[in-house]
């Protein structure tokens, strides 16, 4: 299976913009990392890129202004939007009835997920323009409710986006590793600054990633652990970290050149440590019980 960077899919390109959409008198705030999307054009190819129907179940993180929202709610029956700054979510409920708009008034990272998936028995489709501070550990987070996610279109740093897709080489990381064992992770479209307002410092992206329906590992707490071993000293060989730290929990890792680094490790050699430190750790607490 090919783990690997996907090409640059057509739905959108970002080298072209359009009329920008009004702020509403809000300013935005620091301290929720809020840069609004208010380019009709790049609003428009996000939208193309999703593709939402009628019938689809969606769950919007952080609308806002509106301006995906508005978009998508002409395109789809109704919506699920979860925002944390209290004066948004007002302006968005006089905006939609709560039969179109089901507004949560939370910390993202602190919702009722369970709530929220429970509702209704479709799988989700999850969309937002997520604040970079909080970006990673919302993407990790929800590999814990990937049964019942069919998608996800994230707007993120385009830096982080790069890292998610990346293939063996310099760029890939743990965030893209441990993400790319449970979904297929595509680039869509490129965002400049110039698309927000606030502008940010830093260009944006746009990944897809869709839920496989066999995931490539078992347990996501062991691959994330193991992971963690092995790139918070990324400079160093791979025999002077997470190969030490595996033979200490008795996993035999097969043949592999212990001088690379551990962006030099095909996924799959990662994976099939991970399935293997599963399986361990499953028969030892079977010996315990």
């Amino acid at each position: 299976m090919n783990y690997g960077r996907a090409p640059m899919l057509s739905c959108g390109l970002s080298n072209k913009s359009g009329a920008a959409q009004s702020n509403q008198g809000h300013r935005a705030r620091k301290r929720f990392g809020q840069n609004f999307l208010v380019d009709e054009f790049v609003i428009d190819q996000i939208v193309q890129c999703v593709s939402p129907a009628p019938e689809d179940r969606l769950v919007e993180i952080g609308p806002g202004l509106g301006a995906l929202t508005n978009a998508i709610l002409n395109r789809t029956s109704s919506l699920t939007a979860i925002e944390l700054d209290r004066d948004l979510v007002s302006m968005l409920r006089r905006a939609h009835p709560p039969e179109r708009l089901n507004l949560i008034q939370a910390d993202v990272l602190k919702a009722d997920w369970p709530a929220i998936l429970s509702a209704d028995d479709r799988r989700i489709r999850v969309v937002g323009n997520l604040p970079y501070n909080i970006s990673s550990p919302l993407l990790v987070m929800l590999i814990a409710y990937r049964g019942r996610i069919l998608d996800q279109h994230f707007m993120l740093q385009r830096e982080v986006v790069d890292r998610i897709v990346a293939g063996p080489g310099s760029n890939s990381g743990r965030l893209g590793l441990l993400l790319q064992a449970f979904y297929r992770c595509e680039k869509v479209l490129d965002v400049p600054p110039e698309a927000f307002d606030p502008a940010p410092k830093v260009h944006s992206a746009v990944v897809r990633m869709q839920t496989r329906e066999q995931a490539a590992v078992a347990d996501p707490k062991g691959l994330s652990e193991m992971l963690h071993v092995g790139f918070s000293q990324r400079r160093k060989m791979i025999r002077r970290t997470v190969l030490p730290w595996l033979a200490a929990r008795q996993i035999v890792t097969g043949e592999v050149d212990e001088t690379l680094r551990p962006e030099q490790v095909p996924a799959d050699v990662w994976y099939e440590w991970a399935n293997k430190l599963a399986l361990k750790t499953e028969l030892t607490k079977k010996e315990v019980n």
